[in-house]
């Protein structure tokens, strides 16, 4: 994905998006704030105010879902997780350590540091939590 710095929301707001990814199709907002263990009408205007940035469609009282944009920013997001988790594996991190680690960490990681990690670590295709995708990646090599 072009034109992104993977620093454009808030933490906060990047689990969020992950989380609708993760659940495809439309989320209601009921569904993020049990998850979260947050106030429904605090997550619902946090929503309603990403719905300016692009990366989502928001319905109130329905939902919201990602668009083709958000969803790009969605798998980028997963794949930033991937990669720090990974990195932080190779210093002794249990998974489980290094998953919660890399979910305090990463909504401060550029998307170029990710990708010059990613490069450090040979392109890897499996992480601590599964599969790294490289579809929006640009610093790796094409299959």
């Amino acid at each position: 994905m072009k034109n992104i710095d993977g620093l454009e929301l808030s933490p906060k707001k990047c689990e969020y998006i992950k989380f609708i990814l993760e659940h495809g199709g439309t989320v209601h907002t009921t569904d993020i704030s049990e998850h979260f263990g947050l106030d429904p009408s605090t997550v619902s205007k946090s929503v309603a105010g990403m719905s300016s940035t692009g990366l989502i469609e928001y319905v109130p009282y329905r939902g919201a879902r990602l668009t083709k944009k958000g969803k790009e920013y969605a798998e980028f997001l997963m794949r930033r997780h991937g990669i720090i988790e990974l990195m932080l594996s190779h210093y002794g991190l249990t998974a489980q350590e290094a998953c919660a680690e890399a979910s305090k960490l990463e909504g401060y990681v550029s998307k170029d540091v990710v990708d010059k990690i990613c490069t450090s670590l040979g392109h890897p295709s499996a992480g601590v939590c599964g599969r790294i995708k490289h579809d929006t990646c640009c610093c790796c090599p094409e299959d």
